[in-house]
């Protein structure tokens, strides 16, 4: 269904886009509070693997939360934040594969998120296909990046 040209877009909180948030909501919980855990007890064990989940962890609330909220400055952070998010469980999920010593403890983003179903590897995907279906339409009837007004 394609929106009238000038009409506000669907918020990227409504719809499926509520249950995307929950889930980016759920992972940030869960990455986060693990990481924390690990960090705290278990620092010496693999540093650099319970670092990667911090990191994990933080772009979860990020996305969580610019999703959440939906406006111009947000969804320009969410497009950062997942970009950052599908490129680090691509590059994460392919080092712990070709170099498995590097990640002695498993990390959020390990073998693409084989410990979490592949939802790690799935989620900024469908994060960014929902931001790109969800963008802003110019009065000009042009979807815009990121929430910015088409001047052409």
């Amino acid at each position: 269904m394609t929106e009238p040209s000038g009409a506000a877009p669907r918020r990227t909180s409504s719809g499926a886009g509520r249950a995307l948030v929950a889930v980016y909501g759920v992972f940030a919980l869960a990455a986060t509070a693990r990481a924390s855990v690990q960090l705290a007890t278990r620092f010496g064990e693999a540093p650099a693997a319970y670092l990667l989940s911090a990191v994990a962890g933080v772009i979860y609330i990020v996305a969580t939360v610019t999703l959440a909220r939906g406006d111009r400055t947000s969804r320009r952070i969410a497009w950062a934040a997942i970009g950052l998010e599908l490129l680090g469980v691509l590059a994460v999920g392919t080092l712990s594969l070709l170099d498995p010593a590097a990640f002695p403890r498993a990390t959020v983003w390990s073998a693409y998120g084989i410990g979490y179903g592949f939802v790690p590897l799935v989620l900024p995907v469908l994060g960014l296909l929902w931001l790109a279906r969800t963008r802003p339409v110019s009065p000009a009837g042009r979807r815009t990046p990121g929430g910015a007004r088409s001047t052409r």
